[in-house]
């Protein structure tokens, strides 16, 4: 079945609103199954993600600044990452092509005309993993969230300067709140003397290019046959290229031949352990969308990032003050009230579609 190539203005808006037409065929397949089968698969599938997910940021930042370690070369454990990610997916297109019907996974043998197609999109991918593990350094995980909650505002911000795109003054509302919550956190890290300037700024970064990331994923999956497993191998492949140099430069090379745990079995299990949780929390993630829907697992992450805050104050032994914990939830209430007025929106848009039209024009005059 041949398709219509998409236009560009088509492509960045369907990254940024989040629009798929995947999930909506998933939906009406689910529909047709029992409701305790599916509230079960749904359950299993939240959890996955939320055990996934959770136990991934504890571990990175054991990996990443942890004292009994030690290790000061954040870029060589993002590096090692991405190599994890792309032996597993070549080992799993092996498998998939000598044993048919065991796993469900395209052939991947590296193309180097469509890895320089992907290489644009390497380049922010590889900003977007190198600046949440930079944040993850310098940040405690309770403070992580809000360090890294302005990707909300950083789609609003590029669907209006990328696509001219207006935003309804809800969704503006639920900004704002989002905005007034990091600024909350930051004062209270500073009056609590845990402030790291360096950490936010890599927050705020990663926040970018994870909006970035969204459009130039649109952009280049046609370049892979539209597979997001061809996408992950290229990007992981290119990004291991492109952090070489920068290691070196770095001085992470020296630094990693000094390390007492060079030769720990300990260090590279968990090194290892750190890659398949990065290989997994994709995988996941497309299941949770998969099986709920995209604003669904919007208030999903929301509601993990949550759970995970205090989990962090617990496991740490953290004391917060009322304005901090106010600072989270701010940032947590806002990103949930933006997916409900976005959602709330697009239905509204899919019942009357004239009213957009409408709406635009009235904005405009």
């Amino acid at each position: 079945m041949n398709r219509a190539p998409l236009k560009r203005s088509r492509i960045l808006r369907m990254a940024l609103t989040g629009g798929s037409t995947a999930s909506e065929e998933a939906d009406e397949d689910s529909r047709n199954k029992p409701f305790l089968l599916r509230a079960l698969q749904i359950a299993l599938v939240v959890s996955l993600y939320w055990v996934t997910s959770i136990s991934m940021v504890f571990l990175n930042k054991y990996l990443l600044d942890s004292p009994s370690l030690q290790l000061d070369t954040p870029i060589f454990v993002t590096f090692y990452q991405c190599l994890v990610t792309s032996l597993l997916c070549k080992g799993l297109s092996t498998l998939a092509t000598c044993c048919p019907g065991t796993v469900d996974f395209p052939t991947l043998n590296l193309d180097l005309k469509v890895a320089r197609s992907v290489l644009p999109l390497s380049v922010v991918f590889i900003g977007m993993i190198s600046f949440n593990n930079l944040c993850l350094k310098y940040v405690g995980v309770a403070f992580y969230n809000v360090g890294r909650s302005l990707t909300t505002v950083f789609n609003v911000l590029l669907s209006y300067l990328l696509l001219k795109q207006t935003t309804s003054f809800y969704a503006l509302l639920t900004c704002g709140i989002i905005i007034g919550g990091f600024w909350l956190g930051i004062d209270q890290e500073g009056a609590e003397g845990t402030l790291s300037l360096i950490g936010t700024i890599f927050g705020v970064l990663a926040s970018l290019c994870v909006s970035l990331n969204a459009i130039y994923t649109k952009k280049v999956l046609p370049a892979v046959d539209n597979s997001i497993w061809r996408l992950t191998f290229y990007n992981n492949v290119n990004a291991c290229v492109l952090f070489l140099p920068l290691m070196v430069l770095l001085g992470e090379l020296r630094a990693l031949l000094d390390f007492a745990h060079l030769y720990s079995a300990h260090f590279w299990l968990m090194m290892t352990l750190g890659g398949l949780f990065g290989f997994a929390i994709g995988y996941v993630t497309g299941l949770q969308i998969k099986f709920t829907s995209p604003l669904t697992h919007n208030v999903s992450g929301t509601a993990k990032a949550c759970a995970q805050t205090v989990l962090a104050v617990l496991y740490y032994e953290e004391t917060k003050s009322f304005l901090w914990w106010t600072s989270n939830l701010m940032v947590l209430g806002g990103s949930s009230a933006y997916t409900w007025v976005r959602g709330w929106e697009m239905q509204k848009t899919q019942e009357d579609p004239s009213s957009k039209e409408g709406e635009k024009s009235a904005i405009r005059v």
